[in-house]
């Protein structure tokens, strides 16, 4: 196993993904003062084919489509806009979906026919470059679009009054006792830090949180119509994933909240276990990763979370960072976390495959690419290894197309 090359793109690396397992790497980055998006082609050398510049608010989105055409959200002075880059770097066909001046794209996934976005109130940033003052901040939405940016439906998405038993507040009408808070209604709402938009089949996964409180709720939307089929109680948020056909994981840790729940089409909670993670889904349903237990020193594992809701154990794991983990075919996943390159078997058996000094705690996601080829974003660096695992898992997550290419969607 060896390090067989890295190199560094401008800012903060955003997002990486591939269309094709050879490679190249699109890498979208971000870069501050002012904020700028910077889309990076470079292959598994480091050698760049192209480069280019975007307007940027600090929270680039990108998705990259399955002919290698990468899409990439944008502000401009008259709204929002979603703009291609083809795969030679030159400019692609633009949408401008309709949307209010003081609202932006939070998180959008690519159809095969158009896009889902999920609308939030707009940052300060945003709001400084629009021209026309908002009277009140807008509704969080979620709303559908032909690839031209034609509106086919758009559903308000109503928080309402968010609470849970582990939030506490003190004060005045507590008698400066710590006592649980009551309900309260997010000043701010935004979308969730994790997964906030997944599309599976004919269903929407859409999160939505208090950006202050960190409690939210995941609503599931009929992809055809809009309409909403089901809601979660106010949680934590946590890391979601695409479970099947219509079907979602949805995680949730902090204030005392550690467990993940699978839900059906239906939007019904089938079952639920006491861990959270970045989990991947085989190809049979089968869910397993590591764990992300907030608190040092460590407790997690790599966990299998079994059908009838118990855990089976795994290898016991150090620090807390992690990226989110690939898997071969072979049932063998990876992940970066504590500064080593770890694989966990199909045995649930731990590997160390590589190990160096190194405490940085922004982490992308692990591409598995060809020949066992293991790519890794950390911080403004992309670390490539060469590895003996097999290709990559075909499985609902994040297996197959969500993992290469960085679109939450299964078809």
């Amino acid at each position: 196993m060896t390090l067989s090359s890295r190199f560094t793109v401008p800012g903060q690396v955003w997002a990486m993904a591939a269309s094709d397992p050879s490679g190249p790497l699109t890498v979208t980055g971000y870069g501050p003062n002012p904020p700028a998006t910077v889309i990076t082609r470079v292959d598994l050398s480091g050698k760049v084919a192209w480069q280019r510049t975007y307007p940027g608010t600090g929270r680039p989105q990108s998705r990259l489509s399955t002919d290698g055409m990468l899409w990439l959200a944008c502000p401009d002075h008259d709204g929002q806009v979603l703009e291609a880059v083809l795969p030679d770097g030159s400019a692609g066909p633009t949408a401008r979906p309709e949307c209010r001046p003081d609202e932006e794209i939070g998180a959008f996934v690519l159809l095969d026919d158009g896009f889902v976005i999920s609308w939030v109130s707009a940052s300060r940033l945003v709001r400084r470059e629009r021209s026309r003052p908002a009277t009140s901040l807008p509704e969080p939405r979620v709303a559908r679009y032909t690839r031209e940016g034609e509106c086919l439906w758009s559903t308000p998405i109503g928080l309402g009054a968010v609470s849970f038993p582990g939030v506490v507040e003190t004060g005045d009408r507590t008698g400066w006792k710590i006592r649980p808070r009551r309900p309260w209604v997010p000043e701010e709402i935004g979308v969730d830090h994790w997964e906030p938009l997944l599309v599976s089949a004919d269903r929407i996964a859409a999160s939505f949180t208090d950006t202050r409180g960190g409690i939210g709720r995941t609503f599931f939307l009929d992809l055809r119509s809009g309409e909403t089929v089901s809601v979660t109680a106010p949680a934590p948020a946590g890391r979601k994933a695409i479970a099947g056909p219509g079907q979602f994981l949805v995680g949730s840790q902090g204030y005392g909240a550690f467990t993940t729940g699978r839900f059906g089409r239906d939007g019904v909670e089938t079952a639920r276990w006491a861990s959270h993670g970045a989990m991947l889904v085989d190809k049979n349903g089968g869910v397993s990763g590591p764990e992300l237990e907030n608190r040092l020193p460590s407790r997690s594992h790599f966990r299998r979370l079994a059908s009838d809701g118990s855990l089976v154990d795994g290898p016991a794991l150090t620090g807390y960072y992690t990226s989110y983990p690939a898997m071969d075919r072979e049932g063998t996943a990876v992940f970066w976390r504590d500064g080593k390159l770890l694989a966990v078997d199909a045995d649930l058996a731990g590997h160390e495959l590589f190990a160096m000094d190194d405490s940085r705690t922004v982490i992308g996601r692990a591409l598995l690419l060809s020949e066992g080829s293991v790519v890794l974003p950390l911080d403004n660096e992309v670390l490539v290894f060469r590895t003996p695992l097999g290709p990559l898992a075909e499985g609902p997550w994040p297996c197959g197309e969500a993992n290469l290419r960085g679109n939450p969607l299964l078809s």
